[in-house]
C-alpha cells in the first residue's frame, strides 16, 4: 500500500507537470476553453474568415482587457492583409507576429496552460485553424489607482510619490531611480488558483548572491492556493515563523526601496498591493525613518536617539510603574509617593488590574479609530480617550497617575516609525506588565533577558536580526544609533552586500576635491 501511494503521488505529479499542446482544430480549442472557463459570459470569442475561407479566432476576457486597446486592435485587424495567412497546414506566423509586434507586445506559444495564463493576464489570443500555435497580444487594462502621495508613511521633506496596486508601475518607479543595467528583475507566479505575479528585484554584485539564491529557493517552495498581499509571502518564507517581530521591511515609498537595493538588499513586489517587501531587515532599521537621510545628520541623529528612547518608554513604563508602586515603594521620592498614595486612595483595584483596564480600554479606542471612517475615526478616539479617562478618575476607578502613564505610553507608541514593530512592542508590554505585577522589578528584568535572547535567535534571511550590534561588527555602527555623514559611510553594510561593497569611489572623490581647489585658486 505504501508503495502504491508513493507511485500514485509521483504519477499525479508527472501528470500535473505534463504540458498539453493546443490542437490544430480550432473548434476543439475553443470548446476546451469554454468548458474549462465554465462558459463564462465575459469570455469573448470572435471568428474571422478571410477571402480564402480560412477561419481565424480572437479570444479575450472582457473584464480584463482595455476597451480602447481592443477597439484599436479591431481596426488593425481590418487593415490586416489576410494573404499573410495561407491555406497550407502550417500558416506562417512570422508575418503576423511581425505585423502586430510593431504595434504591441506579442508572444508566441503552443502550450495550452500558457495560453490560459495569457488570457487570465488580460491579453488577447489569436488562433488560426490548421495551426497548433497561438500568439497573444498585450491588451491588459491599465485601470487602477494613479501614482499619489503615500497614505501611511508620509514625510515632510522627500519624494511624495508612492507605490500603487499595479506591479508594472511599481517596477517603473524603482527603475526611474536606479538607472543601471545591473538592476535585475525576476518574475514569479505564485498561488495555484490566483497565479499572482511576484517580482524579485536586486542589483547584481551589490546584493549577496547567497541571499538572493536563498530567497529564490524559498519562493520556489511556496505551495498555497492564493497570494493576495505581500504579508502572505512574508509569513511563508520568514525564518522564525512564530516570532511576532517583523523580519521584512514593508514600504510604500519607492525611494526607500531604492535605498535598500543600493545597500545590497532584495525587494519583493507583489501584484495587487502598494507595499513592497525588502530583506534582510535588521532590528535597528525598524526604528529608522527615510527622512533621516533628507535632513542634516546631526538633526537626524537626535531624532533617531529620540526614537530609541520612545521604544523603551513604550515597552517598560507601565511595567516599571506597576512594580514600583506594588513592591518597591522605597525607591520613590517621599513627596511623589505621598502624591501617588493620595491619588490611589479609594481606588478599589491593585496597580496591575488598573493598568490592564486602562491599556485594554485604550486598545479598544485605537482599534475603533482605525476601523471607523476617516472622517470620524480620529474624533472618536480623541473624545473617547478624554471622556473615559476623566470619568474614570472622577469615579475613583483609576488614579490620575495611571492615566498619565498610559497616555505617555500610548503617545510614545505612535512615534515608532514601523507599525508592525509597534504592534509587537505593544503585545510584549502586556507580558511585562504581568511579570511586574507578579515579581516586581525582578520579573521585568527576567522578561527583558528572555526578550534579548529571543531577539538574538531571530534571523532575517539567514542574517542575524540584531546585526551589527550582536554579533558586533567593527566599524558598522555608522548608521545604527547615530547617522554619520554620507561621506563617512564609504561601504555598504557588511554581511548583507555582495562583492561590490564600496559606495564611494575614493579616487574619484579625491580627484574632484583637488579639481575644486584648483578652480578656487
Amino acid at each position: 500500500m505504501k508503495f502504491f501511494n508513493i507511485f500514485f503521488k509521483k504519477s499525479q505529479k508527472n501528470k500535473d507537470n505534463y504540458s498539453i499542446n493546443i490542437s490544430k482544430d480550432i473548434n476543439k480549442n475553443i470548446n476546451k476553453l469554454k468548458n474549462d472557463f465554465g462558459h463564462c459570459t465575459d469570455l469573448v470569442v470572435n471568428y474571422l474568415i478571410n477571402h480564402k475561407n480560412l477561419i481565424c479566432l480572437i479570444v479575450y476576457i472582457k473584464s480584463l482587457v482595455d476597451d480602447s486597446t481592443i477597439n484599436s486592435l479591431s481596426l488593425e485587424q481590418a487593415k490586416l492583409k489576410w494573404e499573410y495567412v495561407n491555406t497550407a497546414p502550417g500558416p506562417n506566423f512570422n508575418e503576423l507576429m511581425g505585423y502586430f509586434s510593431g504595434l504591441r507586445d506579442t508572444k508566441e506559444g503552443s502550450d495550452y496552460e500558457a495560453l490560459c495564463a495569457e488570457l487570465l493576464s488580460g491579453n488577447t489570443i489569436f488562433l488560426i485553424d490548421g495551426c497548433n500555435k497561438y500568439f497573444s497580444i498585450d491588451t491588459d487594462t491599465d485601470e487602477g489607482r494613479s501614482i499619489d502621495e503615500p497614505t501611511s508613511q508620509t514625510v515632510i521633506r522627500g519624494p511624495k510619490d508612492a507605490f500603487t496596486e499595479r506591479i508594472e508601475k511599481n517596477t517603473m518607479l524603482i527603475r526611474k531611480r536606479i538607472k543601471n543595467r545591473a538592476l535585475r528583475v525576476e518574475n514569479y507566479s505564485l498561488g495555484s488558483i490566483t497565479n499572482t505575479t511576484v517580482n524579485l528585484m536586486y542589483i547584481d554584485k551589490v546584493a549577496q548572491e547567497e541571499i538572493v539564491q536563498e530567497i529564490r529557493n524559498r519562493l520556489g517552495r511556496i505551495e498555497i492556493d492564493g497570494i493576495l498581499e505581500g504579508s502572505y509571502i512574508e509569513e511563508l518564507i520568514k525564518d522564525n515563523r512564530y516570532s511576532i517581530f517583523p523580519t521584512f521591511l514593508s514600504s510604500e515609498n519607492p525611494d526607500s526601496v531604492a535605498a535598500a537595493l543600493l545597500e545590497g538588499k532584495v525587494a519583493i513586489l507583489v501584484e495587487g498591493t502598494p507595499y513592497v517587501l525588502t530583506a534582510p531587515a535588521l532590528m535597528v532599521e525598524f526604528l529608522q525613518a527615510r527622512e533621516d537621510y533628507y535632513h542634516h545628520f546631526i538633526i537626524s541623529s537626535m531624532m533617531r536617539i529620540l526614537r530609541f528612547i520612545v521604544f523603551f518608554i513604550t515597552l517598560l513604563v507601565p511595567a516599571i510603574y506597576i512594580s514600583v508602586t506594588t513592591f518597591h515603594q522605597e525607591i520613590i521620592p517621599t513627596p511623589l509617593l505621598i502624591s501617588i498614595v493620595a491619588q490611589r486612595e479609594g481606588v478599589p483595584f491593585p496597580a496591575l488590574a488598573e493598568a490592564l483596564l486602562m491599556e485594554f480600554t485604550f486598545e479598544i479606542l485605537r482599534e475603533t479609530g482605525v476601523r471607523m471612517p476617516r472622517a470620524i475615526g480620529p474624533a472618536i478616539s480623541i473624545v473617547g480617550a478624554l471622556v473615559l479617562g476623566q470619568a474614570a478618575v472622577e469615579a475613583g476607578i483609576v488614579s490620575a497617575a495611571m492615566v498619565i502613564v498610559v497616555s505617555i505610553t500610548a503617545i510614545s507608541s505612535f512615534a515608532i516609525p514601523n507599525y508592525e514593530l509597534s504592534n509587537a512592542i505593544r503585545s510584549i508590554r502586556f507580558a511585562l506588565m504581568l511579570l511586574a505585577g507578579a515579581f516586581g522589578l525582578y520579573g521585568v528584568i527576567m522578561g527583558l533577558i528572555v526578550l534579548v535572547l529571543h531577539l538574538c535567535s531571530i534571523k532575517s534571511i539567514t542574517c542575524p536580526y540584531l546585526m551589527p550590534i550582536a554579533p558586533k561588527i567593527a566599524g558598522e555602527n555608522k548608521d545604527t544609533f547615530f547617522r554619520f555623514p554620507l561621506w563617512k559611510m564609504k561601504y555598504r553594510p557588511a554581511g548583507i552586500s555582495g562583492t561590490d561593497a564600496a559606495r564611494i569611489d575614493e579616487g574619484s572623490a579625491v580627484s574632484k576635491k583637488q579639481r575644486g581647489k584648483q578652480e578656487i585658486r
